[in-house]
């Protein structure tokens, strides 16, 4: 499976954004989802995942309450809507799948979509 994120850019601290990973290949919901991502100096950490069926929902501590993912498995696509941004929620952001379920070390990932939060 193919995996191509969108949808970052520049925010201010407060706002609000929603990125976007679209999957081609094999069937789209077979796989587990997940969005991990990576700050400058630190190690990837895992952000929000979700079930083949989206039925299930995981999120890190530090997201918890502010971000949501969900996936449309008619559009190929998995979601990561982002509210109440932190400075500290700046990041590349990874797409990634694996049909066996989201572990922290997925399949297959996208090539991220960088996230800058102002103060």
């Amino acid at each position: 499976v193919q995996l191509q994120a969108s949808g970052g850019g520049l925010v201010q601290a407060g706002g609000s954004l929603r990125l976007s990973c679209a999957a081609s290949g094999r069937t789209f919901s077979s796989y587990a989802m997940g969005w991990f991502r990576q700050a400058p100096g630190k190690e990837r950490e895992f952000v929000a995942a979700i079930s083949w069926s989206g039925g299930s929902t995981y999120y890190a501590d530090s997201v918890k309450g502010r971000f949501t993912i969900s996936r449309d498995n008619a559009k190929n696509t998995v979601y990561l809507q982002m509210n109440s941004l932190k400075p500290e929620d700046t990041a590349v952001y990874y797409c990634a799948a694996d049909p066996r379920g989201m572990g922290s070390s997925p399949d297959y990932w996208g090539q991220g979509t960088l996230v800058t939060v102002s103060s």
